[in-house]
């Protein structure tokens, strides 16, 4: 690839939230790939995991067999002079495996190759994302579960790469089969050969990110989220204003009644009220007596006329 080539990438907040495209340090990304270097490194890696411990016994440390089994002649049979000897059952081994070191030396500038040869190689499947720096304040497993599916690489093999050793990260996807999380400064070859998405913090690569010129370039992945939810969502404010309807009616039934009741104690209204029955009671015992005062009248003529 040419010098010229520009990597752009889309940048996460920590919460997960994609932001903008940026564009990777030009001196690490450039676009070169040395396939025969990486196969060194990783080589070189997988030995240097060997422990070396396979170890078997010759018949010089095989316990026994000092005295000659049988005579050397005259028996028939084979002449022996140890049970030690790697033609008994239990006897000693003949070039066998014994203890020693697997590993292989790689120079520090192959191994700088080796590893930015990776990096590009993930740039150019479009498998590196950015993100902001990571602060977790206690190790949460399910917090780190979250962030990788708004990443939208969740089931993926993912590496996640923090700027220094950040102990709550690390514990966080420590039990997350298809997550690892390492230093940028101690990742290796094989791991991110091993990766499928590479994530790096964005002050691991050293000072602020340039924006990208094309905004317009689509984000790689997206989480959809289902519909159910949604549905779900948009019926709880309808199921909520239902409820409040009739208490509602209720809540304006009562504010009538209490001002109808108060209306009733105030004093004005009472003595109208007492007036209203007076009068009433007036009317009803002036009918019942004036009857009483006619039949009084009619009695008493008679007696002027007798005198």
């Amino acid at each position: 690839m040419s010098e010229s080539t520009k990597f752009s990438v889309t940048s996460y907040t920590a919460a997960g939230k994609a932001q903008q495209q940026v564009t990777l340090p030009a001196d690490l990304f450039d676009g070169t790939v040395n396939m025969p270097v990486m196969h060194q490194a990783v080589k070189a890696y997988l030995a240097n995991r060997r422990q070396g411990n396979a170890a078997t016994k010759t018949r010089g440390f095989v316990v026994g067999g000092n005295q000659k089994p049988w005579k050397q002649k005259g028996t028939g049979r084979a002449r022996a002079g140890s049970r030690r000897a790697p033609t008994f059952v239990g006897g000693g081994t003949v070039f066998g495996p014994s203890p020693r070191s697997y590993a292989e030396y790689v120079p520090r500038q192959v191994r700088a190759l080796a590893r930015k040869s990776a990096l590009n190689a993930r740039a150019r499947e479009n498998a590196i994302i950015v993100i902001e720096p990571l602060d977790f304040d206690a190790p949460k497993t399910n917090r780190m579960r979250d962030l990788l599916a708004s990443l939208g690489v969740d089931g993926s093999k993912v590496l996640l790469l923090t700027d220094g050793a950040k102990p709550n990260v690390y514990l966080s996807g420590r039990n997350i089969p298809w997550a690892h999380v390492l230093p940028y400064t101690d990742v290796s070859t094989y791991h991110i050969l091993w990766s499928d998405v590479v994530v790096i913090e964005a002050t691991a690569l050293g000072g602020e990110l340039e924006r990208s010129e094309d905004q317009s370039a689509p984000v790689r992945r997206t989480v959809k989220k289902p519909a159910s939810k949604a549905k779900s969502a948009d019926k709880a404010p309808r199921k909520a204003a239902t409820k409040k309807a009739p208490a509602a009616r209720k809540s304006a039934e009562k504010s009538s009644g209490s001002k109808a009741a108060k209306a009733a104690r105030s004093p004005a209204k009472r003595a109208t009220a007492k007036r209203a029955t007076a009068s009433a009671a007036g009317g009803k015992t002036a009918k019942k007596t004036a009857p009483k005062k006619s039949a009084a009248k009619k009695k008493s003529a008679p007696k002027k006329k007798g005198r």
